[in-house]
C-alpha cells in the first residue's frame, strides 16, 4: 500500500497562532515544524503497523512545515508547494491521507481557518465550497484516488466527513470564536480565528496513531467503506475575495471542459 502524506501546519495540536507559530519570522515556527513531524510520524508508524509500504510525506505548509531531520526514517520527503497542483501525485498510490490540516475560509469554530490565504473569501469548484483540504480531494478523486484518513482542528474533521463519507477522521484541537467572519478584510481575518482547546500533544499523537492504522486497516479489508467524491466535468472554479490593503473585493473564476487538474492549474479571470 502506498500513501500519498499530505500536511499542512495550521491544523497541528500545539500551534497556536498564526504569527509565533506558522511562519519562518515567529518565535515558535520550529517548535510548530516539531510537533506535526511528531504527528506525521505517529500517523505513519499507525499506516505501516496495518501495512503500508511505502510512504510519502508531503510538506504543503508555503514556508514549509515539516523537520525531515526528525522524520521517520521509514518515509520519503517531498516539497512540493512550488509546484503546480496536485503537487506530483499521481495513480501510482492506492490512497491519500491528510495531517495538520485546517478548515476553509470562513469557517466558525476553527483555528486558523483559510484557503491558500487569508484574502480568500470562498472558494467553490462545480459549486461545491472547498478549502485546501477538498482541492487534493477532489484532484486525488479525478485520478480514482482515495481519501482515507485527516486529522486536525475540530471544524476541518467535520468538514472532511461531510466532503468524503468514510473518512476517519482525529481531532487534535477545537477553535472557539464564533461568526464566519465574512465582514473582515484580510488582515483582520487572519487575526480572528485564534482562541482554541488544545488537546495534549502527546494524547494528539496517541489519537492520530490509532486512527491512521484503523483508517488503512479498514481500507485494505474493504476499501468500499471509503467514498470517491463524485467530479464530473465541465469544471469550473469560483473565487470571492475580500479586501486586502487598497485592494478592493473582488470575484474571479475559471472553467475547463474535462481536465480537473488544468482547471486548478488555470489562471482565474475577474467577472
Amino acid at each position: 500500500m502506498k500513501i500519498f502524506l499530505m500536511t499542512d501546519l495550521e491544523g497541528v495540536c500545539g500551534v497556536i497562532n498564526h504569527d509565533d507559530w506558522v511562519i519562518p519570522s515567529g518565535r515558535y515556527y520550529e517548535e510548530g515544524k516539531k510537533l506535526l513531524t511528531m504527528e506525521v510520524n505517529a500517523a505513519v508508524e499507525g499506516f505501516f503497523s496495518a501495512g503500508a509500504s511505502e510512504i510519502v510525506v508531503v510538506d504543503g505548509h508555503g514556508a514549509g512545515g515539516i523537520n525531515h531531520i526528525l522524520l521517520d526514517n521509514r518515509t520519503m520527503y517531498l516539497r512540493s508547494s512550488v509546484g503546480p497542483y496536485p503537487f506530483m501525485l499521481d495513480k501510482s498510490y492506492d490512497a491519500i491521507a491528510w495531517v495538520g490540516q485546517h478548515a476553509k475560509a470562513g469557517t466558525e469554530h476553527a483555528h486558523i481557518a483559510h484557503t491558500g490565504w487569508f484574502d480568500v473569501l470562498d472558494y467553490k469548484i462545480n459549486g461545491i465550497s472547498v478549502g485546501e483540504f477538498g482541492h487534493i480531494a477532489m484532484l486525488a478523486a479525478f485520478l480514482g484516488i482515495k481519501s482515507i484518513f485527516a486529522s486536525g482542528d475540530e471544524a476541518f474533521t467535520l468538514e472532511a466527513k461531510a466532503l468524503i463519507q468514510g473518512i476517519e477522521t482525529v481531532t487534535v484541537k477545537k477553535g472557539l470564536t464564533i461568526g464566519n467572519g465574512d465582514e473582515l478584510d484580510c488582515n483582520d481575518y487572519m487575526n480572528k480565528n485564534l482562541s482554541a482547546l488544545h488537546l495534549h500533544p502527546e494524547k494528539a499523537r496517541e489519537l492520530i496513531r490509532k486512527g491512521a492504522h484503523n483508517a488503512l486497516s479498514r481500507f485494505v479489508t474493504s476499501s468500499e467503506s471509503f467514498t470517491l467524491f463524485p467530479v464530473r466535468p465541465p469544471f469550473r472554479k469560483d473565487v470571492k475575495y475580500r479586501p486586502n490593503g487598497g485592494k478592493p473585493a473582488y470575484e474571479a473564476y475559471a472553467e475547463h471542459p474535462d481536465n480537473l487538474i488544468e482547471l486548478m492549474n488555470k489562471t482565474e479571470m475577474i467577472l
